[in-house]
C-alpha cells in the first residue's frame, strides 16, 4: 500500500512548509511539492490545514507499571498501546525504575513485545534503580548483544534515597559494559540516570566522567528539571557534550517545591546557549508521582504519556523555539538512543507520523511504520484478543 499525504505543513522537526509526503512499505519514500502518483493501491489523504509531525520518541516509560512506594496497593498500572498512541507516542522505551524486586526484566520484556505486537516501536533498558543491575542474561553487555530491544541500562538512581548509592567507579564500570555490548551489537548504548532530589545532584556523574576515558554523552541524566540547582548543573553538562532529559509529568506540589516546568526548562536552556540537539523530554509514563512530606509518603499519582501532547500544544501557542521543542520530542531522543529511523520526516525514515490540528490543538491521526493505528478517534491496533 502506498499513501500520499498532500498539502500538509511539514515539521521534520524543521519547518519545511506545505509539502506532500509519500509513504511506501512503512517508510517515507519522498517529500516534496506536487508529488505525482497514480494507479490502484494508492491512498491519498488531504491534510490541508494540518501539521505533519514525526511521532514522539518517549525515552522513559514504565510499560509494566512503576512505583510501589507505600505498599503493594500503590503499584501503578501497565500502559496500553492506546494510551501511548493517543499521546502521539510511536516509539516507547521502557524501564523498571524503583521496583526490581516484584517486577523483573522478563516482565518488562513481555510488556515491550506486547507493544510491538500492537504495532508500536518499543525498546527497553536493562537494570533498574539499584546497582548492580538486574538483567535478562546475567550480564549487561550480553543483554545488549543478544536481546535486540535492549538499548542500554536504566534508570540507575543517584542522589536518591531509593537507590543503592553507587560509587563513581561502579558507574564507570557500568558505562564501560554498556559501551562494550553496544559496540558488538551495533547499537549506540546509553546509561539512563535517574537523578533524585539529593544534594549531590550530578556530582557523581562529573566524578565518573573525570576519572575515566568515557565519551561525554555516556550518561543521560533524566529528571534534570527537578530543581533549579539541578537544572543549572545539567545545562553545564549539556554544554560539555552530554544529552540531558527533562521530565514533563509533574504535580502542583513538585512545582511549588522548585521543579522547573519542562517547557520552561527547554526554552531557558536554548536561550542560555545550550545546543538544542542536546535536549530531550520524556513523560515517565506509568511511573508514580509520590508526594513526601517530612520524609513520609502522603500521596501518589500515576504519570501518563498525554503530557507530551500537552507540551506540544503549549509550545505551539507560545511560539518560542518550536523547532527545538519538537526536536526534544522526536529527533533528539532518537539520536541519543541510536534509533536512526525514528524522530524525523525524511526519505528513508520510518513512517511514524502524526497529523495534528493546530487550530483545535488535537491529534487527528497516528501512523506507525506506515500503518494508521489511530484515526478518526478510533484505535486500530492489530490484535486477536477482545479484552
Amino acid at each position: 500500500m502506498l499513501t500520499l499525504i498532500r498539502n500538509a505543513e511539514v515539521h521534520s522537526p524543521r519547518a519545511l512548509g506545505v509539502q506532500d509526503v509519500l509513504v511506501a512499505d512503512g517508510r517515507i519514500a519522498a517529500v516534496g511539492q506536487d508529488l505525482s502518483l497514480s494507479g490502484t493501491g494508492v491512498e491519498e489523504i488531504d491534510a490541508r490545514g494540518l501539521w505533519l509531525l514525526p511521532g514522539f520518541v518517549d525515552l522513559l516509560t514504565h510499560p509494566c507499571g512503576g512505583g510501589g512506594e507505600g505498599g503493594f496497593g500503590n503499584r501503578t498500572a501497565e500502559l496500553s498501546a492506546e494510551d501511548l498512541l493517543r499521546a502521539g507516542v510511536t516509539t516507547a522505551v521502557g524501564a523498571l525504575g524503583t521496583d526490581s524486586l516484584c517486577r523483573s526484566p522478563e516482565v518488562l520484556y513481555g510488556a515491550i513485545m506486547a507493544l510491538r505486537a500492537r504495532g508500536l516501536g518499543a525498546y527497553m533498558y536493562s537494570g533498574a534503580y539499584r546497582v548492580p543491575p538486574v538483567t535478562l542474561t546475567g550480564d549487561v553487555a550480553r543483554d545488549l548483544v543478544l536481546v535486540e530491544p535492549v538499548l542500554g541500562v536504566g534508570e540507575v538512581a543517584i542522589a536518591d534515597h531509593r537507590g543503592s548509592h553507587p560509587s563513581a567507579a561502579e558507574l564507570v564500570r557500568l558505562a564501560a559494559d554498556v559501551q562494550l555490548g553496544a559496540t558488538l551489537a551495533g547499537k549506540r548504548g546509553t546509561v539512563l540516570v535517574h537523578v533524585g532530589g539529593g544534594e549531590q545532584r550530578l556530582a557523581l556523574l562529573r566524578e565518573a566522567l573525570a576519572s575515566a576515558d568515557l565519551p561525554r554523552d555516556s550518561f543521560l541524566p533524566t529528571h534534570a528539571n527537578r530543581s533549579r540547582a539541578l537544572f543549572e548543573e545539567a545545562q553545564a553538562l549539556a554544554l560539555d557534550g552530554a544529552w540531558i532529559d527533562f521530565t514533563v509529568s509533574t504535580t502542583p506540589e513538585f512545582i511549588a517545591e522548585g521543579e522547573v516546568p519542562a517547557l520552561d526548562a527547554l526554552l531557558e536552556a536554548v536561550a542560555c546557549g545550550v545546543p538544542p540537539d542536546r535536549l530531550t523530554v520524556s513523560s515517565d509514563a506509568g511511573g508514580s508521582l509520590p508526594l513526601y512530606v517530612d520524609g513520609e509518603l502522603r500521596g501518589l499519582q500515576q504519570a501518563g504519556p498525554g503530557v507530551l501532547l500537552q507540551l506540544l500544544a503549549e509550545a505551539a501557542a507560545r511560539g518560542e523555539h518550536f523547532e527545538a521543542v519538537l526536536g526534544a520530542l522526536t529527533a533528539n531522543p532518537s539520536a541519543a538512543l541510536g534509533l536512526a529511523g525514528k524522530g524525523r520526516i525524511a526519505p528513508g525514515a520510518d513512517a511514524d507520523l502524526l497529523l495534528y490540528d493546530p487550530a483545535a490543538g488535537q491529534l487527528e491521526a497516528v501512523s506507525c511504520r506506515g500503518r494508521w493505528l489511530l484515526r478518526d478517534g478510533h484505535c486500530h491496533c492489530p490484535r486477536i484478543s477482545t479484552f
